[in-house]
C-alpha cells in the first residue's frame, strides 16, 4: 500500500489543504492528514476541532485519515510505513522554506520521497493566517474553506 502524510497545523483548514489532500488520494491507496505540533506556533483552534474540522472536510473520501503526532513528522510517516510526504507549494517563498525541510529529511530518512504539489493559482493566496484575519475582520471567508470551519470560528465567539 502506497501511504503518503500530509502534514500541517491546519489552524483552521482551508480551501487549498482540501485540494491538496484531494489530489493527494487520487495519487496514493491512503492519504494521512497529520496534525504536527507546532511548539513555534499559538494555534487559534484546539487540537480537538482541527481534527473535527478535517474528518468533516474529507469525510467523503474514503482512503483519508486524520491523525496528530508530537515530533518529527519524518519519523511519523516511518513508523506508519509511508513512502511519501506531501507538500504544497503556492509561491516561490515556499519552495525556499519547502527544499530546506526536505533535505533535513532526507539527511534523517533516504527512504520517505518528498512530493511537491503547486497550488491551484485561484488558491495561491489562501493561507490558514490570511483566513484567521479574513475572519476577524469581518470578510465572507465562506467560499475559501469548508463550512464546518464557519461553524468553529462561531464557536470560539461564544
Amino acid at each position: 500500500m502506497n501511504i503518503a502524510i500530509y502534514p500541517g497545523s491546519f489552524d483552521p483548514i482551508t480551501n487549498g489543504h482540501l485540494d491538496m489532500i484531494i489530489r493527494s488520494s487520487k495519487l496514493f491507496d491512503k492519504v494521512i492528514v497529520l496534525i504536527a505540533n507546532n511548539p513555534n506556533k499559538v494555534c487559534r483552534f484546539s487540537l480537538t476541532s482541527r481534527v473535527r474540522m478535517i474528518k468533516e472536510a474529507t469525510k467523503d473520501i474514503s482512503n483519508v485519515e486524520v491523525d496528530s503526532f508530537d515530533g518529527l513528522t519524518v519519523n511519523y510517516a516511518k513508523e506508519h510505513n509511508a513512502k511519501a510526504i506531501i507538500r504544497g507549494l503556492r509561491v516561490v517563498s515556499d519552495f525556499e522554506y519547502e527544499w530546506s525541510y526536505a533535505a533535513a529529511n532526507e539527511f534523517i530518512n533516504k527512504d520517505i520521497e518528498m512530493v511537491f504539489l503547486m497550488a491551484h493559482k485561484e488558491l495561491t493566496f489562501i493561507s490558514s493566517s490570511t483566513i484567521d484575519e479574513l475572519y476577524r475582520s469581518g470578510v465572507d471567508i465562506s467560499s475559501l474553506v469548508p463550512s464546518i470551519v464557519i461553524e468553529e470560528y462561531k464557536k470560539l465567539e461564544k
